[in-house]
């Protein structure tokens, strides 16, 4: 618990709200499997959550492929400055997040918008994305939605060094520059490793 409080701060109830409706309305719509359930804060909200810290002051942020929210409701729970828009492809996840956002009291800073990342139309200061595409692909889809100077947060796991060398030509021929990864959440069972790049 200590780490959800370090992690949310005042907004560690909602945390707490958003975790049991993922496992309860989330699995029941099909946004989340229901083996996640008993991982669903090691695995979900605070390995999401534990990357607050990398987003610059005041952001608008776009979550590319949120799913079920994630990383983005766990961003703007953890960090209150945050502007979030969830960007999804599937009108019924649309439709759970944007409940969720009004049940949680975001409303007013996390939208949730139906459409793919390679269509959208708004520019934003950073690009965040969890498992949706490989490295490669994601930086070109998600170039053209940050402006000079904004950045790229992808979320990759345990094998985002090899994904970074994978895909250098692709990252770097869609304009992202200062590739490299970070790690955070030391204190979870995994660690919550990111790659990072700069448009440029």
């Amino acid at each position: 618990m200590d780490l959800v409080c370090a992690t949310f701060g005042s907004d560690a109830e909602k945390a707490a709200q958003y975790a049991a409706t993922l496992c309860s309305v989330g699995i029941e719509r099909g946004v989340i499997g229901p083996s996640e359930a008993p991982r669903i804060w090691d695995r979900h909200l605070l390995n999401c959550g534990v990357i607050a810290p990398a987003f610059p002051f005041g952001a608008r942020v776009v979550d590319v492929g949120s799913g079920a929210g994630l990383p983005g409701i766990p961003l703007a729970l953890a960090r209150g400055d945050l502007k979030v828009t969830l960007l999804d492809s599937l009108a019924r996840r649309v439709r759970f997040l944007v409940e969720v956002a009004a049940a949680l009291e975001l409303a007013a800073r996390v939208s949730a918008v139906q459409g793919r990342a390679e269509e959208h139309r708004q520019r934003y200061d950073v690009v965040t994305a969890r498992a949706v595409a490989p490295l490669g692909v994601l930086g070109r889809w998600t170039a053209r939605l940050v402006e000079s100077g904004g950045l790229l947060l992808a979320m990759r796991g345990g094998r985002a060094e090899r994904d970074v060398f994978e895909a250098a030509g692709e990252l770097r021929r869609a304009g992202w520059t200062e590739v490299h990864v970070v790690t955070y959440g030391h204190e979870l069972p995994t660690p919550t490793r990111i790659v990072k790049a700069v448009k440029r």
